[in-house]
């Protein structure tokens, strides 16, 4: 009987991370009914073409699941960022943002017209 309980905080633990998509370090933006890469590279566009700087992509999952799109002149893997994920409300993708030092302008507002 020892294995049940354990089993149970593994049931409960793996419920609890399955029913928050948002990372703990990032704001919701807002939810899309666009894929995850579809969003992701809308964000990096607007980003690269206000900015003409080099925009980094991170995936996070396989198969551009979840992204992280780096705002111009931030690195990996702290810099600020639109993290993309999917969503577990309904809709196909949730955006947030994370902070990071020298995050510019106008970041969310870019965001915002990708959803």
């Amino acid at each position: 009987m020892k294995p049940l309980p354990f089993l149970l905080m593994t049931a409960v633990t793996l419920t609890a991370c399955a029913t928050a998509p948002m990372p703990p370090n990032a704001q919701s933006v807002g939810e899309s009914q666009q894929p995850v890469a579809a969003v992701a590279q809308c964000i990096a566009q607007k980003w690269a073409d206000r900015s003409q700087q080099t925009v980094i992509s991170q995936v996070i999952v396989a198969n551009n699941q979840a992204m992280d799109v780096y705002v111009p002149g931030q690195r990996p893997p702290d810099g600020a960022a639109a993290v993309v994920r999917p969503s577990w409300t309904g809709h196909k993708t949730w955006v947030g943002f994370r902070s990071g030092a020298g995050a510019g302008g106008d970041a969310t507002g870019d965001i915002n017209a990708c959803l």
